[in-house]
């Protein structure tokens, strides 16, 4: 460890701490006394850049749950799902068997462009083995994914072909997309999954209620359940599309960071239509500001569970080797004045475990479960209805958590890829068949049934994945068992909206949001 490394952190801490008081310039000093002391006497050698970061990273682990430091190798690969895009070929993959399978290649990409198909098996890489070897998906991301305009050549193994199919692929920018599903759900309604909101959502947005509306939509059911959030800007221009110029949609404040509303503004494109939120307990942060203004203005219904609870804003700060650290300057809330952020004073354990908590004394499985003192009640600014603060956004019309159709063997098949895995290697020894059979999506829906031979292939495979399935389990997870059976080979065969379509069909969030737009006015005066 060289004195000349400590030298550079004590002028970072000292031109850090001197904008600050006289009492963070002293600890600032403290502490490059304290390093300099190890590197003058310590017994033994010491790994510089992990003592820094470690002590980075106990500092913030003491502040609040979302304020976190990010290595220099890993900013990059966070950034990638929030900016819309990433360099590579343009596949999506899995791995089965030791061998790396093409689940299929991305509309536009270069992939698709050369002519690699799904279910092919990429067997090599610029000329080097690569099957049975031990992949992991992190092998994968460094062998495909590059730099923009850089060359790879992929070697593959296609069905009914005898020799290896070589592809010189020339990278390029790769969308991530943000928008998983989009489709009519009724005749005039349409459904819209989102996954997160980053900075390519909007655009996604416009184009799938755009084609929706050419369907005659006069309804919109956004799904945000499991959407972990992303920017406040993207969370910020989607409420606009619902709510009124000048209506407040969120503000933010913190010690250091004065008062910002959020306003919007008279670009809104869907101000008379009917709007349904689904949430549930993974739905969060900008999420939650969605909801949390939709529900405030009076502008639609939410439906499902009450959400995450994280309203904590971050800035991201860049240090000198390029890692990062990301702040919480500000809290976010909703426009009848609700904090977000759920209590964090208990300890970073007790927070992470906060949603199984509720899981364990019954607020997933029923409303009477949620208990709101009177300090927490807020009122709509409209109708004046009685709406919860207290971390998250408590929906509307409440939805419990179904475990009617959970057994060790579901659960099993899912958590271990054996479902996942059966699937892909069924679509790769019946493509040909099922696409004759199937021509499109609608088809498929309408014609194809989980026979019993089909289900006996897979348990077959679950048993030969040591995945054991007893008769108990059957009697109660067959029939959603065979639902993400269709699902997923709906994925396969047309895409994820489809996935979507099929999946829906058992998810009682969204059979609620059925009702409610086929009975609108009932429901809207229900909730004067």
């Amino acid at each position: 460890m060289h004195r000349r490394f400590f030298t550079f952190i004590f002028l970072q801490l000292f031109l850090i701490v001197s904008l600050y008081s006289q009492t963070s310039y002293k600890q600032g000093f403290k502490f490059a006394r304290f390093i300099d002391y190890l590197d003058s006497y310590y017994v033994d050698s010491i790994d510089a850049d992990k003592l820094v970061e470690e002590a980075i990273e106990r500092v913030l682990q003491d502040l609040d749950p979302h304020s976190t430091y990010i290595p220099a190798d890993e900013l990059k690969r966070m950034r990638e799902p929030l900016q819309g895009n990433f360099e590579g070929i343009g596949i999506s993959f899995n791995i089965l068997n030791d061998t790396l399978y093409v689940i299929s290649p991305i509309a536009g990409g270069p992939s698709e462009t050369v002519g690699v198909l799904s279910g092919d098996k990429i067997i090599k890489v610029d000329g080097d083995n690569i099957a049975g070897i031990g992949l992991t998906n992190e092998d994968v991301f460094s062998l495909l994914r590059g730099d923009k305009g850089t060359k790879v050549t992929i070697s593959v193994l296609r069905r009914n072909v005898n020799e290896l199919l070589d592809f010189e692929i020339i990278r390029d920018k790769i969308p991530i997309f943000s928008i998983d599903a989009s489709y009519m759900l009724s005749e005039n309604t349409g459904y819209i999954k989102i996954n997160r909101f980053s900075a390519t959502t909007m655009e996604e947005f416009h184009t799938a209620a755009n084609s929706l509306i050419q369907q005659n939509a006069l309804n919109l059911v956004i799904d945000l359940t499991n959407n972990g959030g992303g920017y406040l800007d993207a969370a910020v221009k989607l409420s606009d599309e619902f709510l009124t110029e000048g209506s407040l949609i969120v503000y933010t404040e913190g010690l250091h960071s004065p008062k910002n509303e959020y306003l919007a503004t008279q670009n809104g494109s869907f101000l008379k239509d009917n709007v349904i939120v689904l949430i549930d307990e993974g739905s969060a942060s900008a999420s939650e500001i969605f909801a949390g203004a939709i529900q405030d203005w009076d502008r639609g219904i939410i439906i499902g569970r009450r959400t995450f609870g994280k309203g904590l804003v971050q800035r991201e700060m860049m240090l000198p080797d390029e890692s990062a650290v990301r702040i919480t300057t500000a809290k976010y809330y909703t426009p009848s004045g609700r904090l977000i952020q759920k209590p964090y004073d208990q300890g970073l354990d007790k927070y992470q475990l906060e949603v199984f908590e509720r899981y364990s004394n019954g607020q997933l499985q029923s409303e009477d479960s949620i208990n709101f003192p009177d300090s927490l009640k807020y009122k709509t600014l409209l109708k004046r209805r009685t709406v919860y603060g207290g971390g998250g956004i408590m929906p509307d019309i409440f939805i419990p958590f179904d475990t009617s159709y959970y057994s060790d063997f579901y659960r099993d098949i899912l958590r271990k890829g054996v479902l996942n895995q059966f699937v892909l290697e069924y679509i790769d020894n019946n493509r040909a068949k099922l696409q004759r059979n199937y021509p499109d999506f609608n088809s498929f829906q309408t014609q194809f049934r989980v026979n019993s031979e089909l289900f006996s292939e897979l348990i077959e495979f679950s048993n030969a994945e040591d995945v054991k399935c007893k008769e108990e389990d059957l009697e109660v997870s067959k029939t959603q068992i065979e639902v993400m059976l269709k699902a997923l080979m709906a994925r396969s065969l047309y895409g994820n909206s489809e996935f979507y379509q099929v999946f829906n069909t058992t998810n009682n969030i969204y059979q609620k949001a059925i009702e409610v737009i086929e009975d609108w006015d009932k429901y809207q005066s229900e909730l004067q």
